[in-house]
Parts: structure tokens; C-alpha cells; sequence
């Protein structure tokens, strides 16, 4: 059948030129315009099992409906094949023996993927996938009570049979040891953080989300991210806390060497959700995928057509997954940075910068100030009847940032706070979060020149599209607000010059030698 749909004469639209790509569980069959996707009669028991007509027919239906949610372009519908497998007509429903779910054609050049490995992925695309994320998962269907998918016992099951998996397969004692100790961390994690597994699986956050965000399942298409190839195959890989779908693509950048990307997604994802409890279970997250990763490598090192340098290249792939995941078991000592400064000193570009190079989440209180009304970051307040900047607002708005960085700080995460802070009470509430579980703090006092803190005020507004909503007169009520350190506070304190060259190197530097990171 794959062979005969080679011919033109098969389709019932032009075709400029055929090519048949095959993963383990499909074939893609590419004409040109449009591409189609035909299921292979497999069974693999609970896993998936496509072994009839009927079932590849209803899988094919389920594919088109789910990740018509995110890629509705991409997705045109499901097609029927008639005839038989030596004159296949597609698009035929007139004595059906197959079915294909049928797209629209897009270049692999373009999937984010290859955009990585060239170096032209960017922060554009990233944020647009990362917004659309965030508003599929909160619009996504929520588990319902009495089901167990994505609890701590599935969880548990399915990591059982990950590990089980990979270690039938594994021949080095060395290897076999490494498996052990995963094992051991990711039980102990399970009973560690059995509450945390409850409580989100209780409140809702188990969805029906995509289940495989990686950068192979994002493309740019007519110049937008668009996610595809999500799991219709199997509900409990699908029904996932929305964490555990974030984590995949996080796991994924870093196993790419892209940290800094992984860090401004995990933080532009948290800005826009508010869910920063998910940073909990983050770590277990990311270690599952990549112990997922790892699993597929063993698989394809077993196939017994590979050649014997693919087979050593797959087991460097397996061996870098293990050791991923490991870093994820590690347990590191984070800090609190806290940022202080007028509107236009430059804090919210710096410390995003920042948290990009060293890690670690950013909390805005342009942000978190506004959502605790009910607003969306970047919606304008000034004419919604309501002052969220009166003093007992902004009493709440530090009160939840410094909710926040204890959370954040006990889930082994550094803070970085972009926030004026003019008031000694209001650092001192956030340096409590940190000196209460003995970890170490930095205050940077960002500042520039009064023309400097006007002229980027002022290019702000006519720019748009930013969470802070800080003009010229706030500027001045802030500079007569701001309550000098004293020398208790000068002990964690540094200062920078937003107007220097090379000032987010500076910065750096000297978070890495004041808090002696690495």
C-alpha cells in the first residue's frame, strides 16, 4: 500500500513530489501541499494498540480533534482510502479499507528542532509557543475526580515500567548501578512529595494536555510556533499534570545545551500562568522525560539492523540522558537576589537577563501586583475604576512576593525580585525569606542618571506591550519615596550602573562572586 501511494494517480489534487518518511508507529506520506498520515496495524497492549481498521479509524479521528486544538490550520481532517492496497485512492469513502488523517505540508526545515541545531531559534518563537502553552493549559479539560490518571500512583507505575524497561536491556554493571540510584531517588521523591501530588491532582491541574511537547513537535508555520503530533493514543501519557507537559520542553532545550532558553521559558510560563506551586514537582518533572528519552535510546540500541557506530552514538545519547537526569536528582542551595530601584533604572531588563544566564525565577510585582486584582499583565489598570497602587495594595503585592520566593526558595530555586522596593519593611519582608532558611541574599541597587531614567520611561510608554504602567510623575514620587540603606542593609549590597557598558556582565559577575556560584 505504502509503495502504491507512490503513484500520483493515487490522489485527487495535484502532486508536485512524493516522499515517505516512517516512525515506529506511522508512516508520513509528503505530495507536496499535503501530507498523510497512515497508523500501523501494531498492538502493544496498554501501551497502543492500533491492530484493526476500526481502531486506527477512531485513533485517526482522535488525533485530528486533539491537536486541532493547538495547530487548527495544520490539521484538515480525516481521509479514507479505497480500492485495495495495490490501487489505494485516497480521499475515497466509497468501499473504505484504511483511513489517513490528511495536513497541510510544512518544510522540516522549519520544525524549532532544526532551528536549534542551525542557531536560528529565538526568543520571538520561544515566547510564542510559551504563550500559547499557557493559554492551552488553561483551557484545556480538567480530569475528572474519580479518575487516576496523572496521580502519584499512575506516576509511580509508569516510572516502574520505564525502569524496568531500560534495565532488561542493560549489559554494563556501571550503567546498571546508575539505573539503581534513579530509582531509589524517584521513590523516595514519590513518598516525599506525596502531598504535592495530591493536592494538584485534587485542585485540577491533571488536564487533557498535548503530552510530547519537545522542539521536534514545533514548527513555524506562516510565521507562528504551532505545536502538533500530540499523544491520541494513550490517555495516561496524555492526561498529565500540566507541569509534566511544561517539564518535556524545558528537559529538551537542556539536553540541547540551550539553559538559557529552558530558563526564560520555565519564567515567561510562570509570569503568564501564576502557577508557581509547579515548580515543586518541576525536578521529578523533567527527570521522568528524561529518564523517557533515555528509554527510547535503549530501545533503538537493541535494534539488530543498526550499524555499530549508530549503536555507539545511541548509547553516548542514552548515557547523556541518565546523566540529565541525575543532575535533576541533585539538590542545589539556592539564593535570593533582590533588585532595587526607580522606574526606568533598568531592573526589569537586567534581572531577566540575569535569570536567563544564571538560572532561577524572576517575580515581577508589575506582574503579581495586577494579578491579584483579577488583570492580565499587560492590560492597562488606569481606567478600571479600581487603585492597585495604593499603599494597602502594595502591601498586599509584597506580601504575596514575598509568599511566593519562600515557595520558590524551598523548592531549591534562586529568587530574583524586580520590584522598587523603596522601603526598608518592604526589603526586609523579602530578606526574611532567605535569612529564615539560612540561605544566602543579595540586594543590587539599580541606577542611572535622572535624563537617562526619564528618556526610558518615556521610549517605554510609546513602546507598549509591558506589564509596568510607571510614568514621569511616579518617577518623581518614587525618587522622594525611597528610603536610603542602612548599614545592616549594606552588608548584602551592591551597586550598578545600568548606563555602563557591558552592565548585565557586571551584574553577573558579581552575583556569582558575592554569592560564590559557579
Amino acid at each position: 500500500m505504502i509503495d502504491a501511494l507512490k503513484d500520483p494517480a493515487c490522489y485527487d489534487h495535484p502532486v508536485t513530489a512524493i516522499e515517505v518518511f516512517e516512525t515506529h508507529i506511522s508512516w508520513i506520506v509528503l505530495t507536496g501541499d499535503f501530507a498523510y498520515k497512515i497508523k500501523k496495524p501494531l498492538d502493544y497492549g496498554s501501551f497502543l494498540d492500533f491492530s484493526t481498521r476500526e481502531k486506527r479509524q477512531r485513533f485517526c479521528e482522535q488525533e485530528v480533534r486533539l491537536n486541532r486544538r493547538l495547530a487548527p490550520n495544520l490539521y484538515l481532517g480525516v481521509v479514507a482510502l479505497s480500492g485495495d492496497a495495490r490501487q489505494p485512492r485516497v480521499n475515497d469513502d466509497s468501499a473504505p479499507f484504511e483511513y489517513a488523517v490528511k495536513m497541510r505540508q510544512f518544510s522540516n526545515r522549519h520544525l524549532f528542532s532544526h532551528l536549534q541545531a542551525s542557531g536560528e531559534l529565538s526568543l520571538e518563537l520561544l515566547d510564542d509557543l510559551i504563550d500559547q502553552l499557557v493559554a492551552f493549559h488553561e483551557g484545556a479539560e480538567r480530569l475528572h475526580a474519580e479518575n487516576d490518571h496523572g496521580s502519584r500512583d499512575a506516576l509511580q507505575a509508569i516510572l516502574e515500567r520505564e525502569f524496568e524497561l531500560i534495565e532488561a536491556r542493560l549489559s554494563s554493571g556501571a550503567d546498571q548501578r546508575r539505573l539503581e540510584h534513579l530509582r531509589t531517588w524517584v521513590a523516595e521523591a514519590l513518598e516525599r512529595l506525596a502531598g504535592e501530588f495530591d493536592r494538584r491532582h485534587r485542585e485540577g491541574y491533571v488536564r487533557e494536555t498535548h503530552g510530547d511537547v519537545h522542539l521536534g513537535n514545533a514548527v513555524q508555520h506562516e510565521g507562528q510556533a504551532l505545536l502538533f503530533d500530540g499523544i491520541e493514543f494513550n490517555d495516561e501519557l496524555r492526561w498529565n499534570d500540566v507541569g509534566s507537559d511544561l517539564a518535556f520542553l524545558l528537559m529538551d532545550l537542556e539536553a540541547r545545551g540551550e539553559r538559557a532558553f529552558a530558563n526564560h521559558a520555565l519564567n515567561r510560563y510562570l509570569e503568564l500562568s501564576g502557577d508557581h506551586t509547579l515548580v515543586r514537582l518541576l525536578p521529578f518533572y523533567k527527570l521522568y522525560r528524561a529518564l523517557v528519552r533515555a528509554k527510547v535510546a535503549m530501545l533503538r540500541y537493541h535494534n539488530p539492523e543498526l550499524h555499530p557506530v549508530d549503536r555507539q552514538a545511541i548509547m553516548a545519547d542514552y548515557r547523556r540522558y541518565i546523566t540529565l537526569a541525575e543532575q535533576y536528582a541533585e539538590f542545589n542551595f539556592p539564593y535570593l537576589v533582590i533588585g532595587v530601584g526607580v522606574s526606568g533604572s533598568g531592573k526589569s531588563r537586567f534581572t531577566g537577563e540575569m535569570v536567563q544566564r544564571l538560572g532561577g525565577i524572576r517575580l515581577r510585582s508589575d506582574v503579581e501586583r495586577k494579578r491579584l486584582f483579577g488583570f492580565d499583565p499587560q492590560a492597562a489598570t488606569d481606567r478600571a475604576g479600581v487603585d492597585i497602587y495604593s499603599a494597602e495594595a502594595t502591601g498586599q503585592t509584597y506580601r504575596r512576593l514575598a509568599r511566593l520566593s519562600g515557595i520558590l526558595l524551598e523548592a531549591g530555586f534562586p529568587v530574583c525580585i524586580d520590584a522598587t522596593c523603596l522601603k526598608r519593611e518592604q526589603r526586609e519582608l523579602l530578606r526574611h525569606q532567605a535569612e529564615g532558611r539560612g540561605l544566602p541574599i543579595l540586594m543590587v541597587s539599580f541606577e542611572a542618571d535622572e535624563e537617562t531614567l526619564r528618556g526610558r520611561i518615556i521610549k517605554r510608554a510609546q513602546r507598549g506591550g509591558d506589564p509596568s504602567e510607571a510614568g514621569l510623575a511616579v518617577l518623581e514620587r518614587q525618587q522622594r519615596d525611597f528610603e536610603v540603606f542602612d548599614d545592616d542593609e549594606r552588608l548584602h549590597l551592591v551597586h550598578l550602573d545600568t548606563t555602563a557598558d557591558n552592565a548585565n556582565l557586571t551584574l553577573v559577575g558579581l552575583i556569582q562572586e558575592r554569592l560564590r556560584l559557579q
